[in-house]
């Protein structure tokens, strides 16, 4: 896959997966909701900064895999795929639920590096990363990609991840955005899974063609 290509397909996949709520999601609109605008921006940053303990791992590792055998990048590519449909099919079984005030409870005010610590922890410590990574770097990384893009693949999804909970934290901190988007959510899930869905489905039959 060209450069380009990548980005895209990294960009695409990337906002949907974050955009899926999880425990990233809990905490900025916690923190966004409870401390303001700049709690949920700072914990953005951190979340972005844990980021790249999975993309470390995640790249040179694929890299290190996929270069040595073409076995081995098969059956990642056949997981990656289970997981993407996985995650498709979650989102598509995902129902209305109550909206609850538990966000709205008192916090006492946390310092600038405990609120970036707060977010880098919550994302770094994610047991469900790995496979995600695994699974994303798998659609984009081939034998012959270079560091150099691995890297800017990377870097490009930490840009990203900051930029998508950045807006949530400026959405919600504003407690009307919140309870609107809580009535349309499991929608909002739906729309998601059936795209990743899509993209689970289309790494299948790539690699049973191939």
């Amino acid at each position: 896959m060209d450069l380009l290509s990548a980005l895209m397909t990294v960009t695409l996949v990337h906002l949907l997966a974050a955009a899926s709520p999880g425990p990233d999601f809990v905490m900025v609109s916690q923190q966004s909701l409870t401390q303001g605008r700049r709690a949920g921006v700072l914990c953005s940053l951190g979340i972005a900064l844990g980021l790249s303990v999975h993309i470390i791992y995640s790249s040179l590792g694929m890299a290190a895999m996929v270069s040595h055998s073409v076995e081995i990048l098969a059956m990642l590519k056949y997981l990656a795929a289970a997981y993407l449909i996985w995650l498709g099919i979650k989102g598509l079984r995902s129902k209305a639920s109550a909206q609850g005030d538990e966000a709205h409870r008192a916090v006492k005010p946390q310092s600038t590096s405990r609120l970036i610590a707060m977010g880098f922890v919550c994302n770094a410590l994610n047991p469900k990363a790995p496979l995600y990574f695994l699974s994303l770097f798998t659609l984009v990384i081939s034998p012959n990609s270079p560091l150099w893009q691995i890297a800017l693949l990377g870097f490009w999804m930490m840009l990203l991840q900051f930029g998508w909970f950045s807006l949530v934290a400026f959405l919600l901190s504003r407690p009307q955005v919140r309870r609107k988007v809580q009535r349309v959510a499991h929608w909002i899930d739906r729309a998601l899974g059936s795209v990743m869905l899509a993209f689970g489905m289309g790494l299948l039959i790539s690699e049973s063609k191939g």
